[in-house]
């Protein structure tokens, strides 16, 4: 069954692909001058990922290796209540680099027990708050701005996480008494 499920998700990843390359395509050929910079940009933008992604590709295999499911089930799954989005922010903070780098750690931890909503504070703290842009903010927009925008942002991932954590489960039990 899986399998099936597989090789669908490959079809439909495929068929979006094929879809941007050809709008990619037919825009670069209606706007010749814009040609030159998209090109330069997207190759950038893929030696970048291609430089980056096999080292995540192997701390990923490290974790799934010698990280237990039940150790995160304990601490990041559903039963560990708002630690697990505690959790999930804390670890979203620490690290730099580009969001799309958090995708695989995301995936990883949610196949190992995690729960949707430490999933969504991790990604959301990796894409807006970080230890290295808050003293960028500090510097540059001083202490109480810092402060503010810090705080409000916790408290709305912290909402947005349980939030979308409900509509899913919810989403999820839908499917399973249609079935």
């Amino acid at each position: 069954m899986k399998n099936g499920n597989d090789n669908k998700n490959m079809k439909q990843d495929l068929i979006a692909l094929l879809i941007t390359v050809i709008i990619t395509v037919v825009l670069l050929y209606l706007v010749p001058s814009k040609r030159e910079i998209v090109i330069t940009i997207s190759w950038k933008f893929f030696i970048e990922m291609i430089s980056i992604l096999p080292a995540i590709m192997i701390l990923m295999g490290l974790f799934s290796v010698f990280i237990p499911n039940d150790l995160i089930v304990k601490h990041l799954g559903k039963t560990a209540g708002i630690k697990a989005i505690f959790l999930g922010i804390l670890m979203g903070t620490l690290p730099t680099g580009p969001l799309y780098v958090a995708f695989p750690i995301a995936s990883s931890l949610l196949k190992k027990g995690a729960s949707i909503s430490c999933i969504i504070a991790f990604l959301s703290a990796w894409a807006c708050i970080k230890i290295p842009q808050e003293m960028v903010e500090l510097q540059f927009l001083g202490f109480k701005f810092m402060i503010a925008r810090l705080i409000l942002t916790v408290i709305f991932v912290i909402i947005m996480s349980v939030i979308i954590e409900k509509l899913l489960n919810k989403k999820s039990g839908e499917f399973a008494t249609n079935s």
